[in-house]
């Protein structure tokens, strides 16, 4: 045991190039610095109510249950699996990545019967695989990522909410990476639960879930019903069906306690609730067009500043998630060297990858706050000192100019 008490928190000004977390907003980071309030101060559930309507508009969808998870953002795919799924169902999970791994052993730990549509990393699943499994397993849940940052590519969602509604099937989307930088029309994609995360392209800490749940959802959640003893009320139903294994993530309950009974299933986490608010307020009044036209243009211009270095690309780049660029590391050249490099000399991060990927590829986000013209240059013309540095042979200048003709043509601001 020590008994130095160590010096008040003083992080470097770092710029988070990575594949996430990023640099949180200001107005969010001033938001979060606001003073407690009781959670069922009438202040404060109204503060909630409020966040549910924002995100409604984020998720660009009709349904009730629009909330918050208190929790990273696996907190709200742990607590969308857990509460759909009963030990013996069976699920179907695109898998081209580490996420749809993910997806696949939370739905196990659910004592779920996983069935997997795999494609290559670096390419996504075809459609009609998806379909065809669905018709031939017959699942209760189709659990499907969204945009895969292990290896920078999104899958396509069109068409599958209608292949889950043919078969009697509920779909589930992870949109961590790309909730408020790709578009994402829940109800017009038949979406049944999607869940997210701050960190990425909303711009905020990592730490909250915004969830939306729609009312088919709901009701197999609401058929798992089983309240604690110590706050039931009189007369409320509990479900026909088993009751949900985890507590912490038992929607059922927690739906409760964001709806006008205010069931206190746990103390809600209210500085996570005003940064994840106002995280919601600057996507909107930004708007989601111009919010999603602006990170399609970063990617552009990331991808034109590489290609001009002569370095190559990963995978398969009509799928390319637009908030997140994997790169080849070029034979001869030390990657993990190079981050600490530019962490080292231009306080910037950018990110390895996992599993298969590990020290083949760097990945670069441009996201959320960061999406900025100056940040891709910035990030850009410090990857190119660096490398040159490790002796790899490029243009000088090139990565920038590039950049800079890709916003110089645009009408959309950068």
């Amino acid at each position: 045991m020590t008994n130095e008490i160590f010096d008040e928190i003083d992080p470097p000004q770092r710029l988070l190039m990575g594949p996430g977390p990023v640099n949180a907003h200001p107005r969010v980071l001033r938001a979060m610095s606001a003073q407690l309030l009781g959670q069922f101060d009438p202040e404060f559930t109204a503060y909630m109510n409020e966040t549910m309507a924002l995100y409604r508009r984020v998720f660009e969808t009709e349904n009730r249950w629009t909330f918050l998870i208190d929790g990273t953002s696996r907190a709200g795919i742990e607590a969308a699996l857990i509460s759909v799924l009963e030990p013996g169902d069976r699920v179907v999970i695109p898998n081209f990545g580490r996420f749809g791994l993910l997806l696949t052993e939370i739905a196990q730990r659910c004592g779920a019967e996983v069935t997997t549509v795999d494609a290559e990393w670096g390419t996504v699943v075809e459609v009609t695989a998806i379909e065809e499994a669905v018709a031939r397993v017959k699942p209760r849940l189709v659990a499907c990522v969204h945009g895969d940052t292990s290896t920078t590519m999104a899958q396509p969602l069109e068409g599958i909410g209608d292949i889950c509604r043919r078969h009697g099937a509920l779909l589930y989307v992870d949109a961590t990476a790309t909730l408020g930088g790709m578009s994402l029309p829940v109800d017009e994609l038949g979406i049944d639960i999607v869940t997210a995360g701050l960190q990425k392209c909303l711009g905020g800490p990592s730490g909250s879930a915004p969830i939306t749940i729609s009312d088919r959802a709901a009701e197999r959640i609401f058929s798992r019903r089983h309240v604690e003893k110590g706050i039931a009320p009189a007369g409320l139903a509990a479900g026909s069906a088993s009751r949900i294994a985890s507590n912490y993530f038992d929607l059922a309950m927690i739906m409760d306690y964001w709806s006008e009974k205010r069931l206190n299933h746990h103390t809600e986490a209210t500085t996570m609730l005003y940064g994840a608010r106002e995280c919601a307020r600057i996507v909107l009044q930004e708007g989601l067009e111009a919010r999603y036209a602006r990170h399609a243009l970063a990617s552009c211009a990331m991808v034109a500043g590489l290609e001009a270095m002569g370095l190559t690309l990963f995978g398969n780049l009509s799928n390319k998630m637009s908030n997140v660029t994997g790169i080849e590391i070029p034979a001869g050249i030390d990657g993990e060297r190079v981050r600490t490099r530019m962490r080292q000399d231009f306080e910037i991060e950018i990110g390895s990858s996992f599993g298969p990927l590990q020290g083949r590829i760097w990945r670069i986000g441009a996201m959320g706050y960061n999406c900025r013209k100056h940040n891709v240059l910035i990030t850009l013309n410090a990857l190119e000192c660096v490398l040159r540095g490790q002796g790899f042979k490029l243009p000088s200048g090139a990565a920038a100019d590039a950049a800079l003709a890709i916003y110089s043509a645009s009408e959309i601001p950068a």
